[in-house]
């Protein structure tokens, strides 16, 4: 089984080799988040769990695409965030993921000069 810190780590890692900007570590709710202008945009609910920000409409997608690796509970249902099952997600797929999620939550001048 992983552990909530080898997932995070996993998730700081790919936020660095992704070059994004002003990305702070810090926590969401008592968990280790990944912040930028002060919004978590990745979170590490548990030790099989990653939460992203991403928009609704995206979300949808996403789990009809892939449900193996995204899906909703009632919880998450009408809110711009997704889980998804950390050991079934490709690094790949987690950085591109965790790309959208930066930029969804990013402050507009910031996301407009990020060119990853």
């Amino acid at each position: 089984m992983t552990s909530v810190d080898t997932i995070f780590a996993r998730l700081m890692r790919l936020s660095a080799e992704a070059n994004l900007p002003d990305v702070e570590e810090s926590t969401s709710y008592g968990n280790p988040a990944l912040k930028v202008g002060g919004k978590s945009f990745a979170t590490v609910k548990n030790n099989e769990t990653i939460v992203l920000c991403i928009s609704i409409d995206d979300k949808e997608r996403l789990i009809e695409m892939a449900p193996e690796i995204y899906y909703q509970t009632p919880h998450y249902i009408g809110w711009p965030y997704m889980p998804l099952h950390a050991a079934m997600i490709s690094d790949a797929e987690l950085k591109e993921r965790l790309i959208g999620a930066w930029r969804f939550r990013a402050p507009r001048r910031l996301a407009a000069n990020f060119h990853g």
